[in-house]
C-alpha cells in the first residue's frame, strides 16, 4: 500500500500554499517524495479557476479591501470560489496509478471521501451530476471540488465548509451556479464542529478510498483570525 504523508498547515495565505503545492507536485513527478495530503485553512480569498467568469465575482476592489479578501487566479478547474477560516481545504498531491488514471473517477473518489466524512457527523450528503461538481445537501453545497492533473500527479482539491462564515459567499456566485445555496456542518447540525475531528475523519476516509497508508508528518492547526461580519 503506497504511503501518503499528511500535513496540517494551519491558517495559510493562499499564495504560499499554492507555491508549496507546485513545489511538491514537481518533486512527486520525479518520484523524489511520496504522495502528499495537505490540510489547511486559508485567510479570506476569492479564487478563480481556468473556466472562471469574472462577472461571478460580485465584490469590487473596494468591497474586497473592506473585508480583507484577496483575489487570486489559479490553475485549477472550475469557476469562482471562496476560501476562509473555518473551511477545511485539502490538497492531495498524489500520483494516480495505472487503473485509476481517470479524471472523472478521481473527482468521484474525492466526493466519496467527503460524503463519508460528513456521515461521520450525522450529515447525509451526496454528489450531483452535470455542472454541479462537489458535495451537496439538498440544494446547498457543503463542499467544492476543483482539481488539476499533470502527468497524472494531482494538485488543488476540495474545500469543506465546517464552521465557515457563509456570509462571505455573498461576494461571489459560488462556482458560477446561481439559485443554489451554500451550507456548512455547523449550519446543518446547529452547533460548532471541531476542525481537528473533521480533518481526522477526512484523512481516514482518504486512505480508505485511495488505498493509501496515511502517515502524519506533523503540523499544528493555527487559530483562525477574528473576522468581521458582512
Amino acid at each position: 500500500m503506497p504511503v501518503c504523508e499528511t500535513r496540517y498547515l494551519g491558517l495559510a495565505p493562499y499564495g504560499d500554499a499554492h507555491e508549496l503545492q507546485k513545489e511538491l507536485a514537481e518533486k512527486r513527478k520525479r518520484d523524489e517524495i511520496p504522495d502528499q495530503f495537505l490540510l489547511l485553512e486559508h485567510r479570506h480569498v476569492i479564487t478563480l479557476g481556468r473556466a472562471a467568469n469574472r462577472a461571478n465575482v460580485l465584490a469590487n476592489d473596494a468591497m474586497r479591501a473592506q473585508f480583507g479578501v484577496e483575489l487570486f487566479e489559479t490553475g485549477r478547474g472550475g469557476d469562482v470560489t471562496y476560501h476562509g477560516p473555518g473551511q477545511l481545504v485539502g490538497y492531495p498531491i498524489i500520483k494516480l496509478l495505472p487503473g485509476r488514471q481517470d479524471i472523472r473517477r478521481y473527482v468521484r473518489d474525492i466526493q466519496e471521501v467527503l460524503i463519508r466524512a460528513a456521515r461521520d457527523f450525522g450529515v447525509e450528503a451526496e454528489p450531483r451530476g452535470g455542472d454541479f461538481v462537489g458535495v451537496w445537501v439538498g440544494k446547498e453545497k457543503l463542499a467544492a471540488i476543483g482539481i488539476r492533473i499533470s502527468r497524472w500527479v494531482t494538485m488543488h482539491g476540495f474545500a469543506f465548509n465546517v464552521t465557515t462564515d457563509l456570509n462571505y459567499f455573498q461576494l461571489i456566485v459560488p462556482c458560477g451556479i446561481s439559485g443554489h445555496g451554500v451550507t456548512s456542518l455547523q449550519k446543518l447540525l446547529g452547533h460548532p464542529v471541531e476542525m481537528s475531528a473533521v480533518a481526522q475523519s477526512v484523512t481516514r476516509h482518504f486512505g480508505e478510498v485511495f488505498n493509501r497508508e496515511m502517515s502524519d508528518v506533523g503540523g499544528q492547526r493555527s487559530e483562525a483570525d477574528s473576522t468581521s461580519d458582512i
